[in-house]
């Protein structure tokens, strides 16, 4: 069939025309249908050997085990690496607590140990990373102080860029706040303040980070007055005497934080004036009306899409659901779930944001909840994982 040189002209101009609309109409690439998950435990007094790994399946929530991932005492917080190449472990363990480097196999779930260091102080119990991921900071509870330690380029750890003790007032409750306790470290979205919840100052306090140089600096750096223990904390968020700060949250935006009380079982919604100045707007409770006996809050985490916040209840061994008011910030208990087992130490939300996980330390489980995409309220899905004594859980999100 004979094509003339007018219509030949036409489809030539047509061509490149037809190729951008197939490539508008092309489908995204498909979200994986699994992913890699590592689970931190206590060992000391339990059965446990360390960090175990399981695949995680986004359609159903189910995770099947996949076995040890590495034996290593006490691993009460682990973070993988953004490369997927490596993970990172807290080992609690008391005077000799330290920090510990792996390389991570994402096929088997096998962690090698690259290096450990000493944490440079007692207990520590939360990890993560700086924006760039070159640094991994630290917060040690007991002794009250944080650390960053750069990560070198074969994923070892090298020594220590920074190690400062918070400092401050103390809080009232002399059981719980005889001293400073950091319980959680994490940087802005921009990288240039690092954020610490100290449980016995009731306080969230911010250093500055240098990103080049791994430092933290109190962001006001001025001496105290002579003769007093009190600096300056313009550079902080301060809670209500005795709420002691565990774990924080912020909104999708950053301009609200939400801090969990573990002391007083409360979320305090701070909004974000100005320049990392924070100012407190509402404390809300993590129980139901009428609840009575101990309770101490543990995790803390504000659902993908923005519209609720999960709080975790040890005692009352539940899962708060709050409704986040669009603009405001502010909070609306709107459930309170059991986890179906003991001391929900923490929790996490899976990528997509359809499944959240409960993990009950004292029932040796992890318990699996559907949450409503119109309500945000959890439904359990009846899967159950059996593994000793767990308190944290890390999605692989490399791949």
């Amino acid at each position: 069939m004979k094509i003339t040189r007018r219509i030949l002209a036409v489809l030539i101009l047509a061509a490149p025309v037809v190729l951008v609309a197939l490539a508008g109409s092309a489908k995204p690439p498909a979200p994986p249908h699994s992913y890699l998950v590592l689970v931190g435990t206590y060992t000391h007094k339990t059965a446990s050997k360390g960090i175990y790994a399981f695949s995680y399946d986004t359609d159903t929530g189910k995770l099947t085990p996949k076995g040890v991932a590495a034996e290593t005492a006490d691993p009460s917080f682990v973070a993988i690496h953004p490369s997927g190449k490596y993970a990172y472990a807290v080992n609690e363990t008391g005077q000799h607590s330290t920090v510990s480097a792996f390389a991570l196999d994402a096929q088997t779930g096998q962690l090698t140990l690259l290096n450990q260091l000493p944490a440079l102080g007692e207990d520590p119990c939360y990890i993560s990373f700086d924006k760039t991921g070159k640094f991994v900071l630290i917060a040690n509870y007991t002794s009250g102080n944080v650390a960053v330690f750069p990560i070198l380029p074969d994923g070892k750890l090298g020594e220590h860029t920074a190690a400062l003790t918070d400092t401050g007032t103390l809080g009232p409750n002399k059981e719980r706040q005889e001293g400073p306790h950091a319980h959680w470290i994490e940087l802005s979205a921009h990288n240039r303040y690092a954020y610490v919840a100290d449980l016995g100052l009731d306080r969230v306090l911010i250093y500055k980070f240098d990103a080049a140089k791994g430092t933290l600096t109190p962001g006001d750096a001025s001496p105290p007055a002579a003769g007093s223990a009190k600096p300056n904390d313009a550079f902080s968020a301060t809670l209500s005497p005795g709420t002691g700060p565990r774990h924080v949250a912020f909104s999708r935006a950053g301009n609200f934080m939400y801090v969990l009380g573990e002391v007083k079982s409360t979320v305090t919604v701070f909004v974000n004036d100005s320049n990392e100045s924070y100012r407190a707007i509402q404390a809300i409770s993590t129980l139901q009306a009428g609840f009575s006996g101990r309770n101490d809050t543990a995790e803390i985490a504000m659902h993908p899409n923005g519209k609720w916040l999960y709080a975790s209840n040890r005692g009352n061994d539940s899962i708060a659901v709050f409704e986040v008011e669009p603009g405001k910030g502010t909070l609306r208990l709107v459930a309170d779930v059991p986890t179906g087992g003991k001391e929900p130490r923490h929790f996490a939300i899976d990528p997509a944001g359809k499944y959240l996980l409960a993990e009950n330390q004292n029932s040796d489980t992890i318990v699996t909840f559907r949450i409503d995409p119109a309500s945000g309220k959890l439904t359990a899905t009846g899967d159950v994982a059996p593994v000793p004594a767990p308190v944290c859980l890390a999605f692989d999100l490399a791949r």
